[in-house]
C-alpha cells in the first residue's frame, strides 16, 4: 500500500546567500538551522555527495539551511558565477516553477515582499468570490524565485474539488 510521504525541503539557488537569508528571516519569518557556510569539492562526505549531484569540477559553493513554521526545510545555495535566467517564468517547461506558502494576511505579506525588493506579479484573487474568503497571489522574491501565497491551507482551498 502506498502512503503519502511528507515534504522535507526545497532547494533554492540565490545570487547572494547573506541577502537571501536576511530576506527569508525578515519577510517570511523562517529561522536558520545551519548558518551560511562553504562546501568544497573534496573527499569529505558532503563533498562526495555534491560531486555525485553536480559532477566533477564544481569547486565550491555556499549553503545555508532554514526552516518554516511547519518544519519544512529551505536549502539555499549560492554558486560562484551564478546567472539570473533571462526569463524566470517559463511555466510551459517542465520542472518546478514556484514554491507556495500560507499566510492569512496576504496583503501584508505582499507589501513586505515588495518593500524588501520583490515584486507582485498579479492582483490578489479570490478562489470562490462571494462564497469563501480563500485568496491567492503570485509574487517574486528579490532573487527571481516565484512564490505563491495562499490565505488558507492547500487542502481547504481545493477540498471543493473544482473551481
Amino acid at each position: 500500500m502506498t502512503y503519502p510521504r511528507n515534504f522535507s525541503h526545497i532547494g533554492l539557488s540565490v545570487p547572494n546567500l547573506d541577502e537571501a537569508v536576511r530576506f527569508y528571516q525578515e519577510v517570511m519569518g523562517w529561522y536558520i538551522i545551519m548558518e551560511p557556510s562553504d562546501v568544497f569539492e573534496d573527499d569529505s562526505a558532503i563533498g562526495v555527495m555534491c560531486t555525485d549531484v553536480f559532477g566533477a569540477g564544481w569547486n565550491k559553493f555556499r549553503i545555508a539551511h532554514m526552516a518554516t513554521g511547519d518544519r519544512i526545510g529551505i536549502e539555499l545555495f549560492e554558486f560562484p558565477n551564478n546567472e539570473q535566467p533571462e526569463n524566470n517564468f517559463e511555466f510551459w517547461k517542465t520542472g518546478i516553477f514556484h514554491y507556495a506558502i500560507q499566510d492569512p494576511d496576504v496583503e501584508g505579506l505582499v507589501e513586505k515582499i515588495v518593500a524588501h525588493g520583490g515584486k507582485q506579479r498579479m492582483p490578489i484573487r479570490e478562489y470562490y468570490p462571494g462564497d469563501k474568503p480563500y485568496r491567492m497571489v503570485y509574487c517574486e522574491d528579490p532573487f527571481g524565485n516565484l512564490v505563491e501565497i495562499y490565505s488558507h491551507s492547500y487542502e481547504l482551498t481545493y477540498s471543493e474539488g473544482a473551481y
